[in-house]
């Protein structure tokens, strides 16, 4: 989605030391109404039992804003929420426009009460070269921005970003940012189209001073459904969203995507021959993770294939999934603007039993890295049915491997494929070193298999980089139009590396 530019382009102006200016105008707040922790699901329940209603666009001199005339006006951090104060948060707020054609209702919580922010013009600075554009009773703002003291103290530096949809991003302190979470997933993939719920109304609790979290309530609309959403949301290295959440179906819903993660993979070791271009890999995430109910740790490479591609891991109670940045050295991809080395990896651990489903993954063609073409997220087995409510809580873990590490196997570093001079293909899996690894690398069992073609056996071998075993093996796909192939190493019968998975096609 070309929405990552416009974050990108906002994102230079989200550090600004604490201060206050008497001529600025700071965010203004609207009249109290009662406010306490059944406020939300009530409205939710309130929209569900009526037929859905779009909320009203913005003027069109607002939507028809170019990315160009968009870019030209921004939030003025002298007008946060609570600078000056000693709360140890500060909040923004974005403009309408351009992606975003319906505001947002943002409110801020204290004491029981729950007060609105009114639009102002006044708290956002432009260039002349921003168009006139009408006001009017529909305008409010697209989105917010949460800024906290991160590495300074006085300097208040973002870390997560609610706008657009039920999109939402993070950042453990000193990432850049690159994938993205939304609240729900409807019909992702579906031929019909997927349906997008949106936030239609955000409600910030007023920390106190000296506290670490933020609590952000948010309530969620679309044709098939309502929602009550409560965040509970820790900066640090590794920045934590406690996410617990109440859907409410207005229509039969059978494609449901919890804890839905929307990423970017436009090449790798994998394709590299796809892309003329100067960099070794571009992507804000090179793989799907999942610890599974069974205790199976799988790793499976992301792809960026010519046709829609879509795969379901079937599952009974996850432990838990992310989409993950394995890669964090510049060489990796010595890209100078973008820093996909320093991109977050997401991960998401449920804090109940999920029952039946699927860790489903969503490949979509793209020739071009502004497009988010990545989807990860669990399908429950069970619809959803009108009438009908479903609870889900988890945890989001935005960081630079935010997987737990207790117990876990090996990981795969990387993996590359390339053509042979005599026909075929190899690959080769680097796994990290560790403790298990024997000196004697004969001593490991390979298993290696794949769905058609035909396979050699895998070779093992020492990798002087990274001191891991490199399993490589090669294979003729025939006439095969795709290939499934798992891999793993295992030592005494017992699994010491996690399951490769990795789906070939042809081009």
């Amino acid at each position: 989605m070309l929405r990552r530019d416009v974050l990108k382009s906002l994102a230079a102006l989200a550090a600004v030391p604490s201060a206050s200016f008497a001529e600025e105008p700071g965010l203004q707040l609207g009249d109290a109404q009662p406010f306490d922790a059944s406020t939300v699901r009530a409205r939710a329940v309130e929209l569900a039992e009526a037929e859905y209603t779009p909320r009203p666009l913005i003027p069109e001199s607002w939507r028809n804003l170019t990315y160009d005339q968009y870019r030209k006006i921004w939030f003025d951090g002298r007008n946060a929420l609570w600078e000056g104060s000693l709360r140890p948060q500060r909040v923004d707020v974005f403009p309408p426009g351009l992606y975003f054609p319906q505001a947002v209702e943002i409110n801020v919580v204290e004491n029981g009460t729950a007060r609105p922010l009114a639009f102002d013009m006044g708290v956002f600075d432009s260039t002349d070269k921003f168009p006139d554009v009408e006001i009017d009773a529909t305008l409010g703002y697209s989105g917010l921005r949460l800024r906290a003291e991160l590495e300074q103290a006085g300097i208040f530096q973002e870390y997560a970003v609610f706008q657009g949809a039920s999109y939402f991003r993070g950042i453990g302190t000193g990432e850049t940012y690159g994938l993205s979470a939304r609240g729900l997933a409807i019909k992702t993939g579906d031929p019909m189209g997927e349906e997008f719920p949106d936030f239609t109304a955000f409600w910030l609790e007023t920390p106190q001073p000296g506290s670490g979290s933020v609590l952000l309530h948010a309530l969620l609309d679309s044709p098939s459904c309502t929602g009550a959403y409560h965040f509970d949301i820790s900066h640090g290295d590794t920045l934590r969203m406690a996410v617990s959440a109440e859907i409410f179906a207005r229509t039969d819903m059978d494609h449901v995507g919890i804890a839905p993660l929307t990423s970017m993979f436009l090449f790798d070791e994998t394709m590299r021959q796809r892309f003329d271009d100067f960099r070794p890999a571009v992507h804000d995430s090179d793989g799907l993770l999942i610890h599974n109910g069974a205790g199976e740790t799988i790793w499976r490479p992301l792809a960026n294939p010519l046709t829609l591609q879509i795969s379901a891991f079937s599952d009974n109670n996850p432990r838990g999934f992310g989409l993950m940045q394995r890669p964090r050295e510049f060489r990796d991809y010595a890209d100078l603007e973008a820093l996909y080395h320093s991109r977050p990896s997401l991960w998401i651990t449920p804090q109940e039993d999920w029952g039946q489903g699927s860790v489903t993954l969503v490949e979509i063609p793209a020739d071009l890295e502004i497009y988010d073409n990545i989807v990860a997220y669990w399908r429950p087995s069970e619809p959803i049915l009108a009438g009908q409510s479903h609870q889900m809580s988890y945890l989001m873990d935005w960081g630079d491997d935010p997987a737990p590490k207790a117990d876990m196997p090996l990981r795969v570093l990387s993996t590359a494929i390339g053509g042979r001079p005599e026909g075929g293909k190899v690959v080769t899996i680097d796994f990290e070193d560790g403790a298990l690894v024997p000196d004697d690398l004969s001593r490991l069992d390979i298993i290696l298999r794949g769905s058609d073609g035909t396979l050699s056996d895998g070779l093992v071998q020492r990798n002087p980089e990274t001191n891991g075993p490199r399993l490589a093996f090669t294979f003729q796909a025939g006439e095969a139009r795709y290939i499934e192939f798992r891999a793993q190493l295992r030592l005494d019968g017992t699994p010491l590396s996690e399951v490769w998975l990795y789906r070939w096609t042809t081009g």
